[in-house]
């Protein structure tokens, strides 16, 4: 029973992402610069890591990362009937933004350790280093748990219907020698990587 249900899963999730990949192409004129950096092994973690400016980021990336990500995003979205369906088909992990969430936490990890992929903000919101908010660690602690390489994301373009949008990858980021003492650090170069990317 559960391999028909992952078997039907496996269509919707094929419709949905060709249906948003040619809603981008039309609506936002997507230009997708990179994807070659991205690794070929589809077994291999990947933390993708990018900037986050408008709800169009999460589906961007899900479309156009090259494998099956799955995204962090808070737990409010699921009250949307439309990122709630998303969360369903894509295998979103909803966080609880004001508290230490456990759950969210160990999914992530076992994602990780499985081979999957996961993608989030470090701004944590939308525009996020605009507003002054602190940028978060969750990435970078994710990566020196795992050993998953961070691929950094930059989004740029696009604020507006029918204004080009470009998404480029960047080339992996290993933090594998690094330990929590430099969780700082790292979150530092993956934000200074993907802000480059944005340029």
């Amino acid at each position: 029973m559960e391999k028909i249900k992952n078997f039907f899963k496996q269509i919707i999730r094929i419709i949905v992402r060709t249906a948003i990949r040619i809603y981008f192409a039309i609506v936002y004129r997507v230009k997708v610069i990179g994807t070659e950096n991205i690794p070929k092994n589809k077994k291999e973690p990947l933390i993708y890591c990018g900037n986050h400016r408008t709800y169009a980021d999460p589906p961007l990336i899900v479309v156009t990362a090259k494998r099956h990500v799955r995204f962090l995003a808070k737990e409010e979205l699921r009250k949307n009937p439309l990122f709630a369906f998303l969360g369903v088909v894509f295998g979103g992990i909803y966080v609880k933004r004001d508290a230490k969430d456990v759950t969210a936490l160990k999914t992530t990890l076992k994602a990780l350790k499985n081979g999957e992929s996961i993608a989030l903000f470090p701004e944590g919101t939308r525009n996020g280093l605009e507003k002054g908010e602190k940028v978060k660690e969750g990435a970078a602690f994710f990566a020196v748990k795992t050993g998953a390489k961070v691929i950094p994301v930059g989004i740029s373009g696009g604020e507006k219907p029918f204004k080009k949008m470009t998404i480029k990858y960047g080339k992996p980021l290993d933090f594998s020698n690094k330990t929590k003492d430099d969780l700082d650090e790292i979150t530092e170069e993956i934000m200074k990587n993907i802000i480059e990317l944005t340029k």
